[in-house]
């Protein structure tokens, strides 16, 4: 089953700020003049940047869950239909027949006790509690059986995240500049969230292959006082030809002192003079600090933040999430020439 799902606007602010979105994908479109002037979406979008990326991006949030929320609705209703039942009959069989028995007044105890309250252990308290757990598993439940609904739907979703340029000149990039989708990632070596992420886009260069290139800027957090230098280190072990190997190990090891980056060199077997002149001199800060100015100008405020073909997404993101926004780039570049399966694209 191949479900395509159009979110249609109903009211008057819903419907203009999708009018908006449209005119601003557009930057030759003409949003003002002045005494003759004319000042397009590219303009405000280059000078305004980092006022305009995040509240874009907040914005698709909001139509994203929106529309997962329609989507699972849909599915909902097509299964309900295909089994002769209502949906309120169908999630009592699916849902709520299968949660666990209601938990005992020991177990509703040992919960209050976990809380920081002072109010008393009373009737009112443990009913408060009953319910509250009641509510989680029927909400882990209904989630469980729309992923099942799901994985057994073909789905294509077409809504992307707001877009934005990005400087790749002087970028380390893994793969071909001239790959279908380009991964930017803007990380920290000292971001828990990277080093976590770090293992899902190794796996995710796997799967795609020559499809999928990653480049990779600094953006090193003010609150990490190791991030920066670990970031120049990377980009000296890259003049000697072993920036990626050298990243990897960064990500892996979590070793960012500056005798811990000096003995990373030794270890990739890099000339160790070369290597400790640059990193003592800070000849590659003024790259790393290139990096962290775009981002600001971006309106980055935190890591990792990516762009897939110039679309912004930002947090700690599953594998299947990066999956799904790698995918529908692809998807995109390929009906671009004429080839709209991603299956083919994917061989």
């Amino acid at each position: 089953m191949r479900i395509t799902l159009f979110i249609l606007a109903a009211g008057l602010c819903i419907s203009t700020a999708f009018a908006q979105s449209s005119m601003l994908a557009d930057g030759n479109a003409v949003i003002a003049e002045i005494d003759g002037e004319k000042l397009t979406a590219a303009d405000l979008d280059q000078q305004e940047a980092s006022k305009l990326l995040q509240s874009r991006y907040a914005y698709y949030e909001v139509q994203r869950k929106a529309l997962d929320e329609l989507i699972d609705q849909h599915l909902l209703e097509a299964q309900a239909r295909k089994q002769g039942l209502t949906v309120d009959q169908l999630l009592d069989r699916e849902v709520n027949s299968k949660l666990p028995a209601e938990p005992t007044d020991d177990q509703i105890h040992v919960y209050y006790e976990g809380l920081e309250t002072d109010k008393p252990f009373d009737q009112d308290m443990k009913e408060k509690i009953r319910q509250h757990i009641h509510e989680a598993r029927a909400t882990k439940a209904k989630a469980a059986y729309f992923k099942t609904l799901r994985s057994q739907a073909k789905i294509t979703i077409d809504l992307a995240p707001p877009s934005a340029s990005v400087d790749l000149a002087g970028s380390p990039i893994l793969g071909s500049k001239n790959a279908p989708v380009v991964l930017v990632e803007f990380a920290d070596y000292q971001c828990p969230y990277c080093q976590k992420v770090h293992v899902e886009l190794d796996k995710l260069h796997k799967e795609f292959g020559d499809k999928l290139a990653i480049a990779y800027k600094d953006f090193p957090l003010p609150m990490h006082p190791n991030a920066e230098k670990a970031a120049e280190a990377a980009r000296c072990a890259g003049v000697q030809g072993k920036f990626w190997e050298f990243h990897d190990k960064l990500f892996v090891d979590k070793k960012l002192e500056p005798a811990d980056l000096k003995q990373e060199a030794s270890t990739l077997q890099l000339n160790t003079t070369q290597f400790d002149a640059c990193l003592d001199s800070g000849s590659e800060a003024a790259a790393v600090q290139k990096d962290t100015a775009e981002g600001k100008h971006l309106g980055l405020t935190g890591t990792p933040s990516f762009f897939a073909n110039g679309h912004f997404f930002s947090g700690a993101m599953t594998y299947e999430a990066l999956r799904d926004m790698v995918a529908q780039q692809l998807k995109a570049s390929q009906s671009s020439k004429g080839d709209t399966s991603l299956e083919s694209s994917l061989r």
